[in-house]
């Protein structure tokens, strides 16, 4: 199943500063395994050591936060689109 990822440009640097690429996941977890494994050090970035999702970081599936859905656990179907968005802070 592939589905398109929208890649921040802070993170770009780990797909060789592709803004979107193809990667394949049934939910958000196995997508983020994924990437690791295509795309050594990303996961670092996204995940703590638990491996549970930075609070900083946003996930929207089709638009959808997956805050609202199933967190981590929401699942994917072929030609979703995923986009990774870090929260911005400030007045």
């Amino acid at each position: 199943m592939s589905v398109k990822v929208l890649i921040p440009t802070p993170l770009q640097k780990f797909t060789q500063n592709q803004a979107a690429i193809e990667s394949n996941g049934s939910s958000i977890t196995e997508l983020l395994n994924d990437l690791e494994s295509n795309f050594p050090g990303i996961k670092a970035r996204l995940c703590d050591e638990k491996g549970d999702l930075r609070r900083f970081i946003n996930f929207y599936v089709n638009s959808e936060d997956i805050r609202f859905l199933d967190g981590q656990a929401t699942p994917l179907k072929d030609g979703d689109e995923v986009s990774i968005v870090p929260a911005v802070a400030g007045g």
